[in-house]
């Protein structure tokens, strides 16, 4: 039986990040002296697991992008953290093995021509100890060849 499933640059894109989250990313945090929770995804919450919200758009292109036929994605991935006292380092630590993750492997397993971190944004709760939490936001930029034009 073959699979005559369509994949779409989107959904590869998608994944190629959640293996490089819960991949590379856990790694690299896995070999630093502190405990910091690891990235997975599905239905998990507490401590010890840290879920990231990654969301992908589309993007304008430069003149060049365009001419050399490439699209060009936006995609942020956000962490939550719940308050606590290690947050602000969890936040650092996931920073700094994100960056990286992407350095060592900016083609995503050779999926993409170019993932670039574009921003890093560390967003503490508007109010210490009202329940809010710690969060990370990190903004990259995506480009890839365009198929099948």
């Amino acid at each position: 039986m073959s699979d005559t499933r369509v994949t779409f640059i989107e959904e590869t894109i998608m994944k190629a990040v959640k293996r490089l989250l819960s991949g590379r990313v856990n790694e690299i945090l896995r070999d630093t002296e502190y405990s910091v929770p690891v990235i997975e995804f599905g239905e998990f919450a507490g401590g010890d697991v840290v879920v990231p919200v990654v969301s992908l758009s589309s993007c304008e292109q430069t003149e060049k992008e365009r001419i050399i036929r490439l699209d060009a994605y936006s995609l942020t991935i956000t962490i939550s953290l719940p308050e606590m006292p290690e947050s602000e380092l969890y936040c650092y630590a996931f920073s700094g093995a994100v960056g990286r993750a992407f350095y060592d492997d900016p083609t995503l397993g050779g999926v993409v021509d170019r993932a670039v971190i574009t921003g890093k944004k560390y967003v503490p709760p508007k109010k210490p100890h009202c329940g809010e939490g710690w969060e990370l936001i990190v903004s990259v930029r995506v480009t890839v060849e365009e198929v099948g034009k």
